[in-house]
């Protein structure tokens, strides 16, 4: 456990920034399930505008620092291709 004021403030600082994160996290998870479901519905349309939806909330966790850049920019191309897919 902490002992020292600085490290006591440490904790309780990380404490909140963990709830903010897990938030973020939570949110975008939601999105790309939204992207998941219209993809599995099967119709295109739903499956962009769910896709559109999801871009920016996906790129602001990156630039809040909950994702890494790759990582989302991994998670946009293929379920941007999977969107394309159902069209053909």
């Amino acid at each position: 456990m902490a002992n020292t004021a600085q490290s006591k403030k440490r904790a309780r600082q990380a404490e909140r920034r963990t709830e903010v994160n897990k938030a973020r996290r939570s949110r975008i998870r939601t999105f790309l399930r939204k992207v998941e479901e219209a993809i599995t519905g099967g119709d295109q349309k739903v499956a962009q505008e769910a896709l559109k939806a999801a871009q920016p909330e996906i790129m602001r966790g990156v630039t809040k620092g909950v994702m890494h850049k790759n990582t989302a920019s991994r998670k946009i191309s293929r379920l941007s291709a999977r969107v394309k897919g159902l069209g053909a």
